[in-house]
């Protein structure tokens, strides 16, 4: 048992490193842009799109927890943060999966079991997915026209989304992945799901500022700044969670914003704008990451690490008895 749990820590340990250095080697890899475009804009500028940026994650954060909840797994505020939050980390290191592989480890502490913590993460990047779309539809309707093979997507995440449709398609993937399935019935109610889908949509409307405060300090002029804005990183992010080979997104959601905020700006200060994105997600990351590990420390959530996973509860026609 004690040389089983030195592996889970020294495993934990070597996963953050390695996030940590590829995080740090995108950053060094672009400093010289990166420096060059938040000199053209002012301090207050910056400073709102960053607490712009962690209050859209602390909401996407909330949103998976709502989702874990309903599946049968409601966890401390200082826990899902944790979780979260240090899982996240993972998303810069090559490949798709080694945010799920953070979490999956983290929520063993508490007992989450692997398969619904899969179950849950899978859950939130398609509402996430769903709600990014509409979210660009509405804003930005011009520039969505071109992307029609975007739009066709919503309807079939909308379907998706169907409490009895998601646990067939969770068990189904699980079964493709040779692991024993969720359960049977419901996995979750549709009131888990629509709770999640609010708060997805708010983070969503709140990351729109991050992107206004820069492009106006850009010159960028007009009543639909906003509007575009939002529109803007929802349909980069989309667009770069398909793009699942690159880390992050990176790139590919650049060039997305670029296109979808040249309504109100131009190329060059649309390319600004992007990297001080990049940047400011980035940053919140980090910032997030240690309040969740300090949070989970504080609060007496952080676990016992190599604590093993507690028996699923019977699912049932109702939901997750």
């Amino acid at each position: 048992m004690l040389s089983r749990l030195r592996s889970s820590r020294l495993l934990r340990v070597l996963l953050a490193l390695v996030a940590v250095g590829f995080l740090g080697y995108g950053l060094a890899r672009n400093r010289d842009g990166t420096v060059a475009a938040i000199s053209q804009l002012s301090w207050w500028s910056l400073a709102g799109s960053y607490l712009s940026v962690m209050a859209g994650i602390g909401l996407m954060m909330l949103a998976w927890r709502a989702l874990l909840a309903g599946m049968g797994s409601p966890l401390p505020l200082g826990t899902t943060a944790r979780i979260f939050f240090v899982g996240q980390l993972g998303k810069y290191v090559p490949g798709s999966v080694w945010a799920y592989a953070a979490m999956i480890e983290l929520g063993r502490d508490h007992r989450v079991p692997p398969r619904r913590m899969f179950g849950s993460i899978t859950l939130s990047v398609l509402v996430s997915l769903g709600c990014a779309l509409v979210v660009a539809a509405v804003t930005l309707r011009e520039t969505m026209t071109q992307a029609w093979y975007l739009l066709a997507l919503i309807p079939v995440i909308a379907v998706c989304l169907h409490p009895g449709v998601l646990t067939f398609g969770l068990n189904l993937a699980m079964r493709i992945a040779r692991q024993e399935p969720l359960g049977q019935g419901r996995l979750l109610s549709g009131r888990a799901v629509l709770t999640a889908v609010a708060l997805t949509v708010a983070g969503w409307l709140t990351y729109g500022p991050h992107l206004l405060l820069p492009i106006a300090d850009l010159g960028a002029s007009g009543d639909s700044r906003y509007l575009v804005a939002t529109g803007a990183y929802a349909l980069a992010w989309a667009t770069g969670i398909l793009t699942v080979v690159v880390p992050a997104g990176i790139g590919v959601r650049e060039g997305a914003m670029v296109l979808a905020l040249a309504p109100v700006l131009d190329s060059p200060g649309a390319l600004v704008a992007a990297v001080v994105s990049r940047v400011m997600f980035t940053l919140a990351d980090v910032s997030w990451a240690g309040i969740g590990f300090l949070w989970g420390r504080v609060s007496g959530t952080a676990g016992e690490p190599g604590r093993p996973a507690g028996p699923e509860p019977v699912a049932t026609r109702e939901g997750t008895a």
